[in-house]
């Protein structure tokens, strides 16, 4: 008989390096992983969830080095995931624009490939983008961003007006601050 197709390890005390922007919060649980090597994959790295385990399918070639940084990124991908679970964007959008008498999107998700932004706005289909990353800010914060928005579908730049929209929410002020002590403000 050949060689398996693939190799399946486990990795208890391989050392993640966290960086600030993805610090583990403490209410949540240690996430178990699988490494599973392939040697049909090439270049390609898939991460999923079965039945409480995190499977990260690697190709066969990686380094040990490259195999750590894919572990902890995709580790970090969950976490932020499961950090925002229990926030209803949808809801909380439609709630903040019938509050300051703003438009609601015809769609508004989390991602998590952004890397300059907090949020942005797609003006033709409506369709609004938050950084999974701010689920962790204060909530008058992620309000904020939704807020800002949810003012670019009236105005697309940051004209007078646009800031005139924004401004509807009190907290403005505040929240840009804590923005800006965080690197990014828009």
């Amino acid at each position: 008989m050949g060689e398996p197709a693939c190799q399946l390890q486990l990795f208890q005390d391989l050392p993640l390096v966290v960086h600030d922007r993805d610090q583990r919060s403490p209410e949540l649980p240690a996430l178990s992983f699988e490494v599973i090597r392939s040697s049909r994959r090439r270049k390609t790295v898939q991460a999923r969830l079965v039945n409480g385990v995190v499977e990260i399918r690697i190709p066969a070639a990686m380094s040990a080095a490259e195999e750590r940084r894919w572990v902890n990124d995709m580790l970090s991908r969950f976490e932020r995931s499961l950090r925002s679970a229990h926030i209803d964007l949808p809801e909380r959008a439609a709630s903040l624009a019938r509050r300051y008498g703003l438009p609601e999107p015809a769609n508004i998700r989390w991602v998590d490939n952004m890397t300059t932004r907090w949020g942005s706005c797609t003006i033709d289909d409506s369709t609004i983008r938050i950084c999974s990353e701010t689920a962790e800010f204060p909530r008058w914060v992620l309000d904020y961003i939704i807020v800002h928005e949810l003012a670019h579908l009236v105005e697309a730049n940051h004209s007078k007006a646009f800031w005139t929209l924004v401004g509807r929410y009190p907290k403005t002020e505040r929240a840009r601050g804590f923005l800006i002590a965080r690197g990014l403000d828009g």
